[in-house]
């Protein structure tokens, strides 16, 4: 049973999903203009292994969108503040897109905070935009069925349709009060920011990087500056995915992160 809480950092209301009773945790972080939704076919997977928490982070979704420079740097600390107030020790964490990128970040400077790593696509190396990721910035600044059914079909790079849900949950979320301003802030952030190669030398926890072979958005060149910077670091290549495995092919994407977080 998914559970859907809150709670207060620094004055924001936070909205978050929880399931799962295990002692070892497991948080889940999305990307740009995502919300916790996008991890929906993953939850049940990991639910008795773990207890999956799965924010809105701070800007997106359902959660507060106060007016700051969203920054790779503020997203990490708002990870750090996080983790304390939902009481999350050493948990696991996987990130994809932006939410691997702010996973890496936050893995740099809190070793002890955390047990394992998991980068889905994760952003930080690659500084030019790509069609797909303009399709979804379209999407994004005008929300409508056409831009956002298109971006998501291009991000998909399967060529097969994409689950309405996923396109009408976009829509709603991207109408909400500065839900625009926070999205382009936070591609700002990501633009000036300093590319993360040489902080992720300072990752010691065993790390796995996951990439859809056909990713549109970041394309799979840029793995190997991760796996190459990271100490302790295995890659997976999913093939026929695009951006999001985990919602292309659940199932695979589960049973290989199982393996790595069980040690097997």
């Amino acid at each position: 049973m998914v559970e859907e809480k809150f709670l207060q950092i620094d004055g924001n209301k936070i909205r978050y999903l929880e399931s799962g009773s295990s002692k070892n945790s497991l948080v889940l972080i999305h990307g740009l203009g995502a919300s916790a939704e996008r991890w929906n076919q993953v939850i049940p997977l990991f639910e008795e292994d773990f207890k999956v928490v799965v924010p809105d982070l701070v800007g997106f979704g359902y959660s507060d969108k106060p007016l700051v420079d969203y920054t790779p740097e503020f997203f990490s600390d708002f990870l750090e503040k996080f983790f304390l107030a939902a009481n999350l020790k050493r948990p696991n964490i996987i990130g994809s897109s932006l939410g691997g990128q702010i996973a890496a970040e936050f893995a740099a400077s809190h070793s002890q905070h955390f047990e394992k790593l998991i980068l889905v696509s994760p952003a930080g190396i690659m500084k030019q935009s790509t069609p797909a990721l303009d399709a979804y910035i379209m999407a994004a600044m005008y929300p409508n069925e056409e831009s956002a059914k298109n971006a998501f079909e291009m991000m998909e790079g399967s060529g097969r349709s994409v689950n309405e849900n996923i396109v009408n949950g976009f829509i709603e979320r991207m109408r909400l009060p500065n839900a625009k301003l926070a999205f382009m802030s936070t591609l700002l952030g990501l633009k000036n920011s300093e590319i993360i190669t040489s902080k992720l030398q300072t990752i010691s926890a065993p790390t796995l990087i996951v990439w859809g072979s056909n990713d549109p958005v970041i394309p799979i060149t840029h793995a190997d500056s991760f796996v190459s910077s990271i100490q302790d670091c295995r890659f997976y290549r999913m093939d026929g995915c695009g951006h999001t495995p985990y919602v292309q092919d659940p199932h695979t994407f589960a049973g290989k992160v199982l393996e790595f977080l069980n040690g097997t």
